[in-house]
């Protein structure tokens, strides 16, 4: 390699490498990847090859790793850890072996292959079989004593055990973090925010490095042993192979995939081998490693400056890259998850150009801090979608600035929403979001919904990408002809156009059927409409206890979430993501669509008289969760003020003479200061107002018979479906569960009820039997 000025390079080579040494082996936070690293290194040993009044004691080319940080102990290796050369080509392969050969003057080379762990080098000290030590690398002569840390990993032997075992036994290997522990910690820290590991060989290396064992104990660290270093008073066996299975014997963990191989054929089938099997196993590797196996033969071959001569690391191509993110864009999927992705300037990951890569959620952005311009670390490992891992802080651009989810959705322009504690935000236009489209069909004609027989998720994937379906009330549009069209149209998209059809012959019994089915779906009930709209967390039983509850499509859909709250087990989050649904314009079009084109409630009624207890000004300020105004205090205000109006209008003073502490008058300014908050409450006093109206005085429902009570079915019905004996139940205030618990009101038992009646009869419930069900319906119908 040729430079305009050789010395100059070689410095800047060696400054960036003891960089990114410090950075690896130090802190555990590199800012640069594997391959980028080897790179370097190569550069300049071609330097110092072409240069030899540059070369140097102290290159990094001469040592391994970096000198120890000092914050443990020092230990100094009795036999020095070396690191390896590096192969990337098969051609350098064949250069390994064919120096051997030649130096040896064998024919016949046996090599042990082995993967090569990504994780953190130790070295484990035994002392008459009980382990006294444990050391990292540090720069190959002098690492840290870690002893206390490594005592906390379980897989590590205190003790040896069998027999034959040396006074003195040094073994070397590697401990890593498997990729399920990882991922599962990582889950763990997001959930209580706790600290994000990078990476697992992050995870590993700075895990052994806290202060504090007990930190240690919580990660979920392993080992593999792969050698040994100081060998006295014993013996070992006279291959490195025999050496792992002894070692095994001892209680020590040794790989699996390990193999004896020979020659070029066999290292590079093996390469191959593991190659193919990479991306499945449960921990990362980064290549595969060759040693001569015969220990003759390596004392023969020696050393060189800081490796063995017949042992090499046959590197992978790379999983990981940096990168330039030119800009963060979000993608609506099919269930209207929202999810940020960095677009990159290309780069060449494990063979494939990249230029995109998920950021997961915001959360995940925020842990990272990426922005706009920022360098980064991509990593793809097989088939796997490639993710930003790091961030390079020390190159972003200073007028890079932190990047926040939008607010609407790209695709539809609804409101984009998270749960509290939710780690995923999503889109909240479900029956309006094009990117929601095929899945709110989907979900819209289920069997439990407006159960359109025959309407499958192939047929529904091509009605909306051929362009026959932009949302669920088109469906009330399709007739036969549309529908064999876009059979024929997919057809020819996909290639798979029968013969029949090309003979002229074309079925259409199916499309007759299925226009029947979608007809038919125009006569329902408003608890299968409301679950068949999507809405987040309603599901059946929720869509049931709004239809009984409210009973009328309109006043539902012009409802403040804080109403919601009205029925029981609808709490804070499932009210919200009511309101959220309900204030999209998007949705709401769609629902006077489905009106419009034909689809008929039939079983609409008059609100609950249950309602009347809570349509009260402090029952509102509770549901309407403003902070620090809990039940007491509101009852307090709906004592002390007429009206809505009235809080809204009271400066903080006369709320604190309502009996209000200062701090929750303040809280309740500040909360109404607000424009939304101010007309959330407002807006729901006015709809407590129109609930009132309808409700006893003016004709609403009573309470049914089977008010507050909790029902379960068992075994089988002779006269109804068990969809049927829930809806008589239902309608008649019950509410029916799955499973028997002290909860549970009453049982009804059709024939063959198993475990449910008899932990009915274990916990003294009254059972029904179905003559006596069929007599309190006669009764109640």
């Amino acid at each position: 390699m040729s430079t305009p000025d050789p010395a100059r390079r070689v410095a800047e080579l060696r400054s960036r490498i003891e960089d990114a040494n410090q950075r690896y082996h130090q802190h555990d936070a590199p800012d640069i990847t594997d391959a980028q690293y080897d790179a370097l290194v190569r550069e300049l040993e071609a330097l110092e090859a072409q240069h030899p009044e540059l070369a140097a004691s102290d290159s990094p080319t001469r040592r391994v790793g970096a000198a120890p940080a000092g914050r443990f102990p020092p230990v100094v290796h009795a036999v020095p850890m070396l690191s390896l050369g590096n192969a990337f080509e098969d051609g350098e392969v064949a250069d390994f072996v064919r120096r051997i050969r030649e130096r040896l003057d064998r024919d016949v080379l046996v090599f042990s292959a082995e993967p090569k762990l990504d994780g953190l080098a130790i070295s484990l000290r035994y002392e008459d079989g009980a382990f006294v030590q444990g050391a990292t690398r540090g720069d190959g002569a002098t690492g840290e004593d870690v002893s206390a840390n490594l005592r906390t990993i379980a897989v590590i032997p205190q003790r040896l055990q069998g027999k034959g075992w040396p006074k003195v036994l040094e073994v070397r290997g590697e401990v890593y973090m498997g990729r399920a522990d990882f991922e599962r910690y990582n889950e763990h820290a997001r959930l209580h925010g706790g600290k994000v590991l990078a990476n697992p060989r992050n995870g590993a290396a700075g895990s052994l490095r806290q202060l504090d064992p007990k930190l240690t104990a919580q990660r979920p660290l392993s080992f593999y042993a792969y050698g040994t270093g100081l060998v006295e008073g014993g013996t070992l066996p006279d291959t490195h192979s025999a050496t792992l299975a002894r070692l095994r014997d001892w209680g020590f963990p040794v790989s699996d995939l390990a193999e004896v191989v020979s020659g070029v054929e066999g290292l590079l089938g093996y390469y191959q081998r593991i190659g193919e099997a990479r991306d499945g196993l449960p921990f990362d590797i980064d290549g595969v490693v060759y040693k001569l196996d015969d220990y003759a033969g390596q004392r023969e071959m020696g050393f060189v400056s800081r490796a063995p001569r017949w042992a090499i690391a046959h590197k992978f191509p790379a999983q990981e890259q940096t990168t330039v993110v030119e800009s963060i864009e979000v993608n609506v999927g099919r269930t209207g998850a929202v999810t940020p992705w960095a677009l990159m300037q290309p780069v060449q990951v494990g063979g494939v150009t990249v230029t995109r890569a998920t950021l997961h959620n915001a959360d995940h952005v925020a842990r990272l801090d990426v922005r706009n311009g920022d360098t980064v670390i991509v990593r793809r490992a097989g088939d796997v979608i490639p993710e930003v891992v790091q961030v390079v802080v020390d190159r972003r651009p200073p007028d890079a600035r932190p990047w926040s989810m939008p607010m609407a959705c790209p695709v539809c322009g609804s409101e984009v929403v998270r749960e509290e504690g939710a780690a995923v935000w999503r889109c909240s236009g479900e029956l309006s979001c094009p990117a929601q489209r095929v899945q709110a069909v989907f979900h819209f004609a289920s069997r439990r919904a407006m159960d359109i027989d025959g309407l499958g998720e192939r047929y529904i994937e091509s009605l909306s990408e051929l362009g026959y379906l932009q949302d669920v009330s088109d469906l009330y549009r399709l007739g036969v002809d549309d529908l064999l069209e876009m059979k024929r149209r997919a057809d020819e998209r996909d290639g798979t156009t029968p013969d029949t059809v090309k003979a002229g012959k074309v079925a259409t019994k199916w499309a007759d059927n299925l226009i029947v089915a979608i007809d038919r779906s125009r006569d329902t009930t408003l608890a299968r409409f409301l679950y068949a709209l999507g809405i987040e967390h309603v599901g059946e039983s929720t869509a049931k206890a709004l239809a009984q509850w409210f009973g009328d499509l309109d006043l539902i859909r012009h409802l403040p979430w804080p109403l919601f709250k009205r029925v029981p087990d609808i709490g804070g989050e499932v009210a919200r993501a009511i309101g959220h649904f309900l204030d999209q314009p998007g949705n709401q079009q769609v629902i006077d669509r489905l009106l419009g084109r034909g689809v008929r409630i039939g079983d609409s009624h008059p609100p609950s008289s249950r309602l009347a207890e809570g349509l009260d000004l402090a029952t509102l300020l509770v549901d309407l969760e403003i902070p620090k105004v809990t039940p007491v205090r509101a009852a307090q205000l709906g004592a002390a003020f007429a009206d809505a109006q009235a809080v809204l209008d009271a400066p903080a003073h006369n709320l604190v003479t309502a009996g209000l502490p200062a701090d929750t008058a303040n809280a309740l300014v500040a909360w109404l200061e607000s424009p939304s908050n101010a007309g959330l409450l407002l807006r729901s006093a006015q709809a407590q107002g129109r609930l009132r109206a309808l409700l006893p005085d003016s004709g609403g429902q009573p309470a049914g018979p089977l008010e507050g009570k909790t029902v379960v079915l068992t075994g089988t019905l002779a006269s109804m479906g068990r969809d049927d004996a829930k809806a008589r139940l239902e309608s008649l205030g019950a509410k029916t569960a799955g499973s028997v618990s002290k909860k549970t009101s009453l049982v009804i038992a059709g024939e063959a009820a198993g475990s449910k009646l008899a932990k009915a009869e274990e916990l003294g419930i009254e059972v029904w039997d179905e003559a006596r069900l069929l007599a309190f319906l006669e009764q109640h119908g």
